[in-house]
């Protein structure tokens, strides 16, 4: 098995912010995407589309629990990456795992899909 991608659906207004901020602090940029009946957004990294962003009327941020948790991404940049976060006024709560010698940074984006972001450095 392999990870393919992730998909948000919200409205657009919502979807809009979501977009503009996964680009910014994940480096990500829009690409190609088919035709599909709802509007929405393919944002690559390198070239695969990993996070797909549909419009939708139906889903709505809520106080509401899921059981999805949150999404992990690894990464190389661990200080360029927490400046992106400061400059763009994301709060976020960094977690070092010595026993797997890795750097954790968790937040949350626009749509409050919890993110979390490991690193292989202090």
């Amino acid at each position: 098995m392999q990870f393919n991608h992730i998909n948000i659906s919200a409205p657009k207004e919502i979807l809009d912010i979501e977009k503009d901020f996964l680009c910014r602090i994940f480096r990500l940029t829009e690409g190609y995407r088919p035709k599909f009946s709802r509007d929405g957004y393919w944002l690559y990294a390198k070239e695969q589309a990993i996070i797909h962003l549909t419009e939708s009327d139906h889903h709505k941020p809520t106080d509401k629990p899921s059981c999805l948790d949150h999404v992990a991404f690894s990464m190389t940049g661990l200080t360029a990456f927490v400046s992106r976060l400061e400059v763009n006024d994301v709060n976020f709560n960094v977690k070092f795992l010595p026993e797997l010698a890795i750097t954790q940074v968790f937040f949350k984006s626009p749509a409050g899909v919890a993110l979390e972001v490991s690193f292989e450095e202090r």
